[in-house]
């Protein structure tokens, strides 16, 4: 099965919407129309600026983060409501540097994805390993758990929309990346782990993305691997260089 590729920016805690407007409208000429689906994840302050700033274009803008919860005394957090109404498409849910952090745990990352679901928004679930685990051998072990655990409760019908992003956390902005095989062979892992879950057909749709460290120069190779199909790109999205990746097979 052709999976159609997909380019998705996380931008992390960086641009102000004024720097939101300016480099969106530098790049929506260049990313727009292309053949991959092409979002950005930005954080909640801006996003009001990106919807506008890419209204009318094939441009999709996502959230870095969601609550699990409708409404209520949750200072600070975001309702998967708002983001809706603010007409973003795509949550990033279990990021590492929020399980770091912030101390998300497998149940709270569930409870956001069946809230994104149940609100039609499309969650883009994190995975990665650290270092020392993937020194010990232990990768695709602890990435299985981390998948069980994420997609709890969820039935076929809607993992089949949902999208994984592979990132092993020693990648991510490091200047390291995992090589193309050593990526390819967790995200077939990942692809294994949903086919025992939910059998082929849901297995062979779903999309899974590589992170950590993704550029101009890795992203032809990395994307022409059977089971990556595209990238969740930190830093690179923040630059002209993005494009570049949008575009990866003409690098």
């Amino acid at each position: 099965m052709v999976r159609k590729k997909m380019i998705a920016g996380n931008w992390k805690m960086n641009m102000s919407p004024k720097e939101t407007v300016k480099l969106l409208g530098e790049l929506k000429p260049m990313v727009s129309g292309s053949d991959v689906d092409v979002v950005f994840c930005v954080p909640a302050i801006d996003i009001v600026s990106a919807v506008e700033t890419v209204a009318g274009t094939d441009i999709q803008i996502g959230a870095e983060n969601m609550f699990y919860e409708e409404k209520g005394a949750y200072t600070g957090e975001i309702s998967p409501n708002m983001l809706v109404e603010a007409g973003v498409s795509y949550i990033i849910i279990g990021h590492s540097e929020r399980r770091q952090y912030f101390k998300e745990t497998d149940e709270m990352i569930n409870k956001k994805v069946r809230k994104a679901i149940e609100h039609d928004l499309t969650p883009i679930i994190c995975c990665g390993e650290t270092l020392e685990q993937r020194e010990q051998g232990i990768t695709l072990e602890f990435i299985k758990k981390q998948i069980i655990g994420a997609f709890m409760h969820v039935s076929p019908e809607q993992a089949m929309h949902c999208i994984i992003a592979y990132e092993p956390i020693w990648a991510i902005g490091t200047g390291r990346v995992a090589s193309s095989a050593q990526a390819q062979e967790v995200c077939q892992g990942i692809r294994a782990t949903i086919r025992n879950i939910y059998g082929n057909q849901v297995a062979d749709q779903i999309r899974i993305l590589y992170g950590g460290s993704v550029n101009a120069g890795n992203a032809k190779e990395l994307f022409s691997e059977e089971d990556i199909d595209g990238g969740l790109v930190g830093g690179a999205s923040l630059k002209p260089e993005f494009a570049q990746i949008v575009h990866y097979k003409d690098l």
